[in-house]
């Protein structure tokens, strides 16, 4: 193997999404990357007593595995990336051990946070001062319902270290924090391109548990000699990549110029476009969108839309009735329905919490006044379709926000396998959708490592070494003008 079968890769990204997580190795040869996926686990969120939390112990276990498999598989790994989702992360005490494990997102306990915060700041001056969205699970909700309750925890603590710079920690012993991670807290200004000290004393925070922000590009350390003694593996570089995964996966879009957006697809469907400063005005404010830190040098605006997490709960509750499907099949029984009977708007707070999915799609539907979808395939066609309309919505946002018109979509990520998700976007917008790559998370991590490394000179040459190695699937708009019908239906029941 490696060498041996022609592949020698130098390149391992980590990729950590909200259902599993991913090593893939990369190689850069002749103006192409080629890529192999070393080790897929899944990530599953337990509940100890109370409340959500991430088996961090597990996932780090599942690192090492990775880099064990690459040793066996004879890959000479030089340099690693992480990449994780957003918001999430995990207390360190004066020792350097974990506290405990880190919180879920979808947990409980940041319920009615935002308001108890608009009593400290007012909602549009947080907004001005972060640029960022408003949502229940991010940084700064969750620290706070620890400063409300008085969380012991947070008393002991001496260093937040965001997921992604968690696990970075865990292999180094560095203690960092990646600039496009530290922008989903709402605690980043972009004007002091630091921590906003502001809001930490307002809110009572304590500062110091904030550590140096870094760039991706920046080494971070190198493997700890225990873990390489453990492994009997060499040392290897660890490198900050776009460690938030929305950042890696916005970085590989194969395209340029500014008539296109980008949607990640996955358990989140993030849709936007890059630019080079965040846009903060009335218009971001009012329909929630959100400025992320992007890679070299860039800012994204998005949409975060609840995405295929819809489908995955609804097959989890199936599953536990007994009913066994997998998504092709499930994507199937919805691709043989006529659809245009029932929407729902994804990003409802109904679907936000986890179990009971299918009921909860009906429920909604019957709240307003629609027919209520009874089997597989009406409700999987129900939420696929009302997801396509609400990109849609977002992507007429988009364009009066920034005043750029629109003529195609990317679609990345695992996603866009759905292929009856990419045929229903291209007809709900009537735009063409170009899908492709799908591991686009782990090619930008690459990417960057590889820029790091001086394998590729820019952000420039990394797009045509993507052009180069990945296919890209189109799918065209078919007119029909029920879509516009449709279309005005799903925003009288969104109120979007």
């Amino acid at each position: 193997m490696g060498e041996q079968d022609g592949f020698s890769p130098q390149l391992l990204a980590f990729d950590f999404g909200a259902s599993s997580g991913r090593a893939i190795a990369g190689e850069i040869r002749n103006g192409r990357l080629t890529l192999k996926e070393v080790h897929r686990f899944s990530n599953d969120p337990v509940i100890f007593s109370n409340h959500l939390q991430w088996d961090i112990l597990r996932l780090c276990h599942e690192v090492k595995q990775s880099l064990l498999k690459c040793k066996n598989l004879g890959y000479d790994i030089k340099s690693l990336g992480v990449d994780t989702w957003g918001v999430d992360f995990g207390l360190l005490d004066q020792e350097g051990e974990l506290l405990s494990n880190p919180y879920h997102y979808r947990d409980d306990r940041t319920v009615n946070m935002m308001e108890k915060c608009f009593e400290h700041i007012g909602k549009e001056v947080l907004f001005n001062e972060t640029g960022l969205q408003f949502a229940s699970y991010n940084t700064i909700y969750q620290l706070l319902a620890m400063v409300q309750g008085n969380d012991r925890k947070l008393q002991l603590a001496d260093t937040l270290l965001l997921m992604p710079d968690l696990i970075a920690y865990m292999l180094t012993g560095e203690k960092v924090s990646e600039f496009t991670e530290v922008t989903t807290t709402q605690l980043y200004s972009y004007d002091k391109k630091n921590w906003n000290e502001g809001i930490l004393e307002k809110l009572n925070i304590p500062r110091h548990l904030f550590t140096r922000i870094v760039q991706p590009g920046e080494v971070i350390g190198t493997l700890r000699d225990r873990i390489s003694r453990e492994l009997n593996i060499k040392p290897v570089s660890i490198t900050a990549v776009g460690s938030h995964d929305t950042a890696s996966a916005a970085s590989a879009v194969p395209a340029e110029g500014d008539s296109h957006v980008f949607i990640s697809s996955g358990t989140w469907s993030l849709l936007g476009i890059e630019n080079d400063a965040p846009i903060i005005n009335d218009k971001v404010y009012r329909y929630n969108f959100t400025n992320e830190g992007g890679v070299n040098n860039k800012v994204l605006l998005l949409k975060n839309i609840m995405g295929l997490w819809i489908v995955q709960e609804c097959k989890r509750t199936w599953e536990l009735e007994g009913m066994s499907f997998n998504f092709a099949e499930m994507v199937a029984l919805a691709a043989s329905e006529k659809g245009g009977e029932s929407f729902i708007d994804p990003d409802d707070p109904l679907f936000y919490e986890p179990g009971g999915m299918p009921e909860k799609v009906r429920e909604f539907c019957r709240r307003t006044d629609q027919p209520v979808p009874q089997s597989v395939g009406e409700i999987i066609r129900c939420v696929e379709e009302s997801l396509a309309l609400k990109y849609r919505w977002a992507i007429e946002k988009l364009e009066e926000i920034t005043a750029r018109k629109i003529e195609a979509i990317h679609m990345v990520g695992g996603g866009i396998q759905d292929k009856l998700l990419c045929e229903l976007t291209a007809a709900a917008t009537n735009k063409r959708v170009l899908a492709g790559p799908v591991e686009a998370t782990a090619i930008g991590n690459i990417i960057i490592q590889a820029q790091t490394m001086g394998l590729v000179k820019d952000r420039e040459e990394g797009k045509q070494i993507i052009k180069n190695s990945f296919d890209v699937t189109e799918y065209k708009p078919v007119r029909d003008s029920r879509w516009e019908a449709l279309y005005k239906r799903y925003l009288r029941i969104s109120k979007a």
